[in-house]
């Protein structure tokens, strides 16, 4: 029996990945269109991290499709400490149609995958974020006119291409056939290895990758353009120092006057208004910050039913 597990962008192909946002707006259309859990059947969601948006949409989205939300404190369950991955794993894959996990490095979570009889989902990693870019892919989409119009958008990135934002946007961006372009300062420019596999897939989908340290050069003519915080979850007492190279990188109105006219504006939330964004962009009209947030239910819901459809 084969698993399929979602633990960055690239393991969904780019036919596999328009199936998931084509149901996905289906989700959008009839919240309860498809019932994959009804049962109801159990989906783990561990964190071992803050969450707002991640949990309430997993939740939310596990018990819109019949099934129950087991939620698992991390910082209770210790897990990997307690007890290995690997036998955690073992417990949980006998209980559970499906794990969902928020943590720290990513060879966490690919030690419970390697160990899962049912599928593994990634809810934030180090690395990744790949959860979060099938929403704002399905945000394009939805403001873009479907799935089919993503190939050709081009995509601005700016701020910090040292995480796991910049890293899931190239692959799942390339994806999807995007002209994706990230700038940040350098010293936070993404990981070398991430460019080359997007680079790859972008010249499989007809997309392209540019990675830059002028955020001018990211931003002009984009379809859309978004960023995300300066300071990520476990730097915070570095966000002094961090925030300086960060600055020429605002996305504020002057910046955005570089894109389209109608370009769209994304930020995963939390912001932090007069750091990486300004307030009158991201409440202004090009904005649409909270279809993005209510599409991470949508996405998720779309890829747990096509995972559990796999097997």
């Amino acid at each position: 029996m084969t698993v399929r597990h979602f633990l960055r962008d690239d393991d969904l192909t780019p036919s596999e990945q328009k199936q998931v946002l084509e149901l996905g707006l289906a989700f959008r259309e009839d919240r309860h269109v498809r019932q994959p859990l009804s049962g109801p059947r159990a989906v783990a969601f561990i964190t071992d991290k803050p969450t707002l948006r991640t949990q309430v949409s997993f939740a939310t989205g596990i018990a819109e499709l019949g099934g129950f939300p087991l939620m698992v404190d991390g910082n209770l369950a210790q897990i990997g400490v307690r007890e290995s991955i690997a036998d955690t794993t073992h417990v949980l894959d006998r209980m559970v149609s499906a794990i969902v996990w928020r943590t720290f490095g990513d060879d966490r979570i690919q030690e419970m995958a390697a160990a899962s009889r049912v599928p593994v989902v990634n809810a934030l990693t180090d690395g990744f974020h790949p959860c979060q870019i099938l929403a704002d892919l399905l945000t394009v989409a939805q403001h873009r006119g479907g799935v089919t119009a993503l190939p050709g958008q081009a995509f601005a990135y700016v701020g910090d291409c040292a995480n796991n934002m910049a890293h899931s946007y190239l692959l799942g961006g390339a994806t999807a056939g995007l002209h994706v372009r990230v700038a940040g300062p350098q010293g936070y420019l993404p990981d070398a290895a991430i460019v080359a596999r997007a680079r790859a897939i972008a010249e499989e989908t007809g997309g392209s990758v540019t990675v830059t340290d002028d955020p001018v050069e990211a931003v002009t003519g984009a379809d859309a353009v978004a960023t995300d915080t300066w300071v990520s979850m476990g730097a915070e007492a570095q966000a002094a120092e961090r925030s300086r190279p960060f600055v020429p990188f605002q996305l504020d109105a002057g910046l955005l006057a570089h894109a389209r006219a109608d370009a769209i504006v994304l930020h995963c939330l939390p912001a932090y208004r007069g750091k990486e964004i300004t307030a009158d962009v991201i409440d202004g009209p090009q904005s649409v910050v909270f279809d993005e947030a209510e599409n991470r239910l949508h996405a998720q819901k779309a890829l747990l039913t096509w995972l559990l459809e796999q097997r």
